[in-house]
């Protein structure tokens, strides 16, 4: 046995998983955090959103392979929103530790560019096969309901 192969996966395969797996932490996570705010009165900022945060990682590794495996210009857009969504959050929340949730073009302009990221996620899920699309598409629509809910009764 060469190296650390998965048996019976390709590399490309390999990747393909990741990315699927990235999509369900990314998703989990937000109705976590969604479900925290909701019941617990999480502030945002939270360590809570760490694991969110921390898939930055492996899709600006899926960037770094798109090229070599010939990825199409949809996948460049689908990952590189998500990641975009990704540091914006860090930057606002963790970093600057700002009160943007207040100022109404903010919010929406981060919620377009949230959605477009995790709708884009379905399509990078979706390479793995049929049941890790189906998969994403349900919990892309748990963790929206979940976003706007939580925003009427939070605010935030």
């Amino acid at each position: 046995m060469r190296g650390h192969s998965t048996p019976g996966l390709t590399p490309t395969e390999r990747l393909d998983v990741l990315g699927a797996v990235v999509a369900m932490v990314i998703y989990v996570s937000s109705i976590i955090t969604f479900s925290a705010r909701m019941m617990f009165d999480v502030p945002p900022g939270h360590w809570i959103g760490i694991p969110f945060l921390l898939m930055a990682f492996p899709l600006g590794y899926l960037l770094l392979m798109a090229r070599r495996l010939l990825r199409p210009p949809l996948y460049y857009i689908q990952v590189g929103l998500m990641l975009s969504s990704i540091i914006i959050l860090f930057l606002l929340d963790y970093v600057l530790g700002l009160e943007w949730r207040d100022i109404q073009w903010a919010v929406i302009l981060f919620v377009t560019l949230y959605f477009a990221g995790m709708g884009g996620m379905i399509g990078v899920a979706s390479r793995a096969g049929r049941s890790w699309m189906v998969s994403a598409v349900i919990l892309f629509f748990v963790a929206g309901a979940l976003a706007f809910v939580q925003r009427g009764v939070t605010g935030l």
